[in-house]
């Protein structure tokens, strides 16, 4: 896999400080059901590596001793693949944290009792499908992923997510080295093609911009078309997006513990730094106050910033 880094490294960033700490994003592990193309985890069925039980405590901890932080975001790979995810969703949910899941849908049909379980701790879901057209989705994600996605809503669907107050939000990424389409109208496509066809419901659509990175960057240099893209990226750049981008009042912890400005940051092991350059572990981290606590940023930042703006939550403008 070819590092994008030193590439990014060379482009230069506004200086961002971090805001209220709001949302704990956890990496519970990089194995995953699937292979996307456009994954910037790299994530596959060949990762071995997942959080154990120690560290679940560790940001338990964190979670009850600073009670600014409303949600914990699981992502992985497919964090339900963690033995430990069930103990962790559960044990947060009790001292009144709202979960977050970043669920591919396939894994639904692999765990036939994990969309229960979701439903019983109201957990929201935030499930991946790049496109409403089966061909699309296919290229990207593999074989047949489109049909079991659909099934996987349609169980959600069942249980009352998308219709009540369990929170079913679906994510869109680009097919191609391109900016996502404007997430209103995306919004009003999905919702009216996915009900004519398959009568599914969700509440709503978040655009995410592809990131050079990971595999995917590896990707866009192979093609020859790094240079093209992040030049795309430099020139539909927003100032006023700086205001709201994710790592603002979010911090990323992977597998092993250890503390990000975001899960892009993780990637690109560019560990969240305070007064030095040593990676932080979150369990060093309890009585830290990290309020205006410099960001650190490289070239992919502008992946956050191009357009209507890009983050874990959607669009930004």
């Amino acid at each position: 896999m070819l590092d994008t880094l030193p590439l990014l490294q060379q482009i230069k960033f506004p200086h961002i400080k971090r805001d209220h700490l709001e949302t704990l994003q956890v990496n519970l592990g990089y194995m995953c059901n699937q292979q996307c193309i456009h994954c910037h985890v790299n994530a596959s069925p060949n990762r071995t590596e997942i959080m154990t039980r120690e560290t679940c405590d560790q940001i338990l901890a964190y979670l009850a001793a600073n009670p600014s932080i409303k949600n914990l975001d699981l992502t992985g790979g497919a964090p339900e693949l963690n033995p430990n995810f069930r103990y962790l969703v559960t044990a947060a949910a009790k001292i009144g944290i709202h979960v977050i899941d970043r669920c591919n849908l396939t894994i639904l049909l692999e765990q036939p009792d994990l969309a229960e379980f979701l439903a019983a701790q109201q957990v929201e879901i935030i499930a991946s499908l790049p496109c409403y057209l089966e061909e699309n989705v296919d290229k990207q994600r593999g074989k047949g992923v489109f049909q079991d996605s659909i099934k996987g809503l349609q169980i959600l669907n069942a249980l009352g997510y998308g219709k009540s107050d369990l929170i079913l939000n679906l994510v869109f990424n680009p097919q191609g080295a391109e900016l996502p389409p404007p997430q209103d109208s995306l919004n009003k496509d999905y919702t009216k093609f996915l009900w004519n066809n398959y009568k599914i419901v969700f509440n709503k659509i978040f655009t995410i911009c592809n990131m050079p990175i990971q595999r995917y960057g590896s990707l866009l240099v192979s093609k020859k078309l790094f240079d093209g893209y992040m030049q795309l990226l430099l020139d539909a750049h927003s100032d006023a997006n700086i205001e709201t981008v994710m790592c603002r009042n979010l911090i990323s912890i992977d597998w092993q513990g250890y503390v990000y400005d975001c899960d892009f940051n993780q990637m690109l092991n560019l560990p969240l730094q305070i007064n030095s350059n040593t990676q932080q572990h979150i369990s060093e981290l309890t009585n830290v106050d990290l309020n205006g606590n410099p960001i650190v940023v490289a070239g992919h930042c502008y992946g956050c910033t191009a357009g209507q703006g890009s983050s874990c939550g959607g669009a930004l403008s």
